[in-house]
């Protein structure tokens, strides 16, 4: 039987197969998928990441197939992500698992946002599984247990992080999104690459007997994705499918 699984997504940027790969994953196997969202706004891409020639200047590869702009326009256009919930007026109860996705929107709507924290807590308490991509894992390291000395929820725990060497730190990184709108305009902010230096934050979060795995050389042919329940975290855009593939192998046990 299907689960009932709450997906959250970032208003301000979301990197498009880090929502369209677990996102389909999670249909395909038969859950209950409901989508929120900071605003209640529908989640658009980053620009770059619908771009089938993007080379990503650190890993000198072209990170977006044909196959997902594709995919992702469909989804764009049909109506599945048209009518978030706004992530305040979910009941993390009425969910059987938490599922975040990826994008440079994250720490400005996510990752720091004392509603996400308090979902990813009870979920901890409760033995449901949490998932987290690329910058959404900032999200768990950000998440404190009072009845832990208020130490990260993935203290002593093996999550992986968008790596240091693909930080884009001598980038100005602009939030332009595809098919923004008056109403739906994003931000125009602009930052100096990624807003938090992820993998930094993550392996303090972890603690001396966790493990913060950020393999650079990771692939598509070799995606990273790490399950230490009830945490399965990816690493980024290669890893998106592996990411679906595990939620939905975690969700069926």
């Amino acid at each position: 039987m299907g689960k009932k699984v709450l997906v959250l997504a970032t208003n301000y940027s979301v990197w498009a197969e880090e929502l369209q790969a677990p996102w389909d994953a999670l249909k395909k196997a038969g859950h209950q998928v409901t989508l929120a969202t900071y605003l209640g706004k529908k989640p658009l891409p980053i620009k770059i990441s619908m771009d089938p020639e993007f080379v990503d200047g650190y890993q000198k590869v072209k990170v977006n197939t044909p196959e997902v702009v594709k995919r992702t326009k469909e989804l764009l256009a049909n109506g599945e992500w048209d009518n978030p919930i706004k992530i305040k007026d979910a009941k993390i109860e009425d969910y059987d698992a938490l599922v975040m996705t990826g994008g440079p929107g994250n720490p400005l709507d996510i990752t720091n946002n004392p509603a996400v924290h308090r979902m990813i807590l009870h979920c901890v308490k409760n033995k449901k599984v949490v998932g987290a991509i690329c910058y959404s894992v900032g999200a768990l390291a950000f998440t404190r247990d009072p009845n832990n000395g208020y130490k990260s929820v993935i203290y002593g725990k093996t999550v992986t992080a968008h790596p240091r060497k693909w930080d884009f730190v001598d980038f100005d990184l602009t939030y332009d999104l595809l098919g923004a709108s008056p109403d739906n305009k994003g931000t125009d902010l602009m930052t100096p690459g990624f807003a938090i230096p992820l993998q930094d934050i993550v392996e303090d979060a972890v603690g001396p007997k966790g493990k913060c795995i950020s393999d650079d050389m990771a692939t598509r042919e070799k995606p990273c994705v790490a399950y230490d329940h009830p945490f399965v975290t990816g690493l980024s855009v290669e890893s998106s499918i592996a990411y679906g593939k595990k939620l939905v192998e975690v969700l069926a046990k």
